[in-house]
């Protein structure tokens, strides 16, 4: 039975490579465009997902990183973490993202699980926290993101799954997803 370690790690990871496999094949456009009425994309969400392991990690354990100063780029508070300007490269971005994520799988290793830290933004009477609780909060951050990257994807072309070499998918095929559709369609409308 592996370690509660290597159980969080491996879920942050799988998280983590669901979210950068949402980015393969895409142009500039299709990684940046946002989705919803909210402005949803594909490379913020990456970056999102940087700056709270940033935060949350490097931060709030006190272990710098030449990364950390990415997080004086940008507002957090004016959702400026959730999209890429024109111009920050898309390959600087998801570099980061490898980076940091390295840099907290380190930190993750490292510390023992109920080492304290405080995270700065959270209010007093709950700001201190454990890193077993920050990991489980951010692989939890990881694939809610990763969901919400899924949804993304299949609206600019098609593609689905959870990641490339396991989709987790029923078919690859168009005409069974279509069939489904049409049940699907069909059981809504007589249920409403």
């Amino acid at each position: 039975m592996p370690d509660d370690k290597d159980a969080l790690l491996r879920y942050l990871g799988e998280g983590r490579e669901a979210m950068l496999w949402k980015l393969d094949g895409l142009d500039e456009y299709g990684a940046r465009r946002p989705m919803t009425p909210t402005g949803t994309n594909l490379l913020g969400l990456v970056k999102h997902l940087t700056a709270n392991e940033l935060t949350y990690f490097a931060r709030v354990f006190d272990r710098p990183t030449a990364d950390l100063s990415y997080l004086d780029t940008f507002d957090p508070w004016n959702n400026e973490d959730m999209w890429a300007r024109a111009d920050e490269p898309r390959q600087e971005i998801v570099g980061r993202y490898r980076r940091v994520a390295a840099h907290t799988d380190a930190i993750i290793a490292e510390l023992p699980l109920d080492t304290l830290g405080r995270v700065p933004h959270w209010p007093a009477e709950r700001a201190e926290t454990t890193l077993q609780h920050l990991v489980v909060r951010m692989i939890a951050e990881t694939h809610r993101h990763a969901g919400q990257a899924d949804i993304v994807r299949e609206h600019l072309d098609g593609r689905a799954g959870h990641r490339a070499a396991d989709p987790s998918l029923p078919s690859d095929e168009a005409t069974w997803w279509a069939a489904h559709v049409a049940e699907v369609e069909a059981a809504a409308r007589e249920a409403r």
